[in-house]
């Protein structure tokens, strides 16, 4: 059983090698984080607008 466990890991570094998959929300944020609205949050209040 231990020799399809590391045969199937091989297929499988061996494609993602050659063709590797890409999945944007690895990379990416999805959007602003609560640290951002405190921060913005508290910036609208010292901002005044002409």
């Amino acid at each position: 059983m231990a020799i399809w466990n590391h045969l199937t890991y091989a297929a499988v570094a061996f494609r993602e090698f050659i063709a590797p998959t890409y999945r944007p929300e690895r990379h990416y944020m999805r959007g602003p984080g609560p640290a951002c609205a405190r921060r913005s949050g508290s910036l609208q209040s010292r901002v005044t607008f002409h």
